[in-house]
């Protein structure tokens, strides 16, 4: 009896060798980080050559995306670690704006010194993130019911506090948001070098540290991970609690990058989060990605502003719709790895 052996089916005009090349590109992990990198750089590109004249190839013009988006960057960075999980976290941009009313309401109203607000403000929103990840394990309840839940919290408690914008002008707080670091080609603010020094500390845990692996283990494969006897509950209690600290830390350089506090305050900020996560190159279905993906991420949400500026002639709501077409692209490539491993 002879046994029969099946040939890869291979399309018309397309040699093994090629489609065994298609199929490790599509396989390799690194493939959507790498698509964003390249999108930055076509970006980049494009500006320089169309507004070469306007100044868009001043090196401040480069550094001003980190200074204009660093409170993005940090709370992106936290909830890279939540999807890296395989959860999400809906409540980022309610614990922005309510940081920014605490902190104003504190600072103005009664009177605290800001070095002491600010570690308030960060425990208030890491504990925050905390009920929400307990809440999550304990009680299995879907991520996106509980953070929903903490949205809706964060915001009514930004209007308990009040109803209308306070004003900082507390000289701390001016002298903080006035401050430069010279870098000799530029400068950045303390809210871009806060961001900087984040993004090393999250690079760092995720891939040098064994909670770094556990978090991708619980997002490749929670019964997996389980049976291997990692500490599931602890791990996602500690990913919501980060990304609460990062959330509440974004809202502090939020408000030294406007001096103010608002109940309205980062509306939808926590879209803006998740789209640059899942540019960078962070599957949504957790276990894949890297936190350098999401820095390129946040930057190419930054450049498209950036070129609608520089443009003059384009609204706002441009920077909308082609983040809403740069999400859908990057879902479907990550629908296409994901189906190729399937396959």
């Amino acid at each position: 009896m002879s046994a029969t052996t099946k040939t890869p089916t291979v399309p018309e005009g397309r040699t093994v060798s090629q489609a065994s090349a298609v199929t490790r590109l599509l396989g390799d992990r690194r493939l959507p980080v790498l698509v964003t990198v390249t999108l930055f750089l076509a970006m980049y590109i494009t500006g320089l050559s169309r507004y070469q004249n306007y100044g868009f190839g001043e090196p401040q013009v480069f550094l001003n995306l980190f200074i204009d988006n660093g409170y993005l960057l940090v709370a992106a960075v936290g909830v890279t670690f939540v999807i890296m999980s395989g959860g999400i976290d809906l409540s980022v941009g309610s614990v922005i704006g309510f940081t920014t009313m605490f902190t104003a309401w504190l600072v103005e109203r009664q009177g605290l010194p800001l070095l002491l607000v600010v570690p308030i403000a960060l425990g208030v929103g890491a504990f925050g993130g905390f009920l929400m990840g307990y809440v999550i394990h304990n009680f299995e309840i879907q991520p996106f019911i509980v953070t929903l839940a903490g949205l809706f919290l964060f915001r009514g408690l930004c209007l308990v506090i009040s109803k209308e914008s306070i004003s900082i002008s507390d000289s701390t707080v001016s002298d903080l948001a006035q401050t430069r670091v010279s870098l000799g080609l530029g400068e950045l603010s303390i809210g871009a070098v806060v961001a900087l020094v984040v993004l090393a500390a999250a690079f760092y845990i995720l891939h040098y540290t064994r909670f770094g692996r556990r978090v991708y283990a619980i997002g490749g494969n929670e019964q997996s991970a389980l049976l291997m006897g990692l500490p599931l509950g602890g791990t996602k209690i500690a990913v919501y609690t980060m990304s609460g600290f990062c959330s509440a830390l974004a809202g502090l350089l939020f408000m030294l990058y406007i001096q103010s506090g608002d109940p309205l305050h980062a509306v939808g900020m926590e879209l803006d989060a998740i789209a640059a996560v899942v540019i960078g190159g962070t599957l949504l279905t957790g276990g894949s990605g890297y936190v350098v993906g999401t820095v390129f991420g946040v930057l190419v949400l930054g450049l498209i502003k950036s070129i609608i500026q520089f443009e003059g002639t384009l609204s706002s709501w441009w920077t909308k719709i082609a983040t809403g077409v740069l999400l859908c692209a990057f879902i479907l490539i990550q629908r296409t790895m994901t189906a190729r491993k399937q396959t």
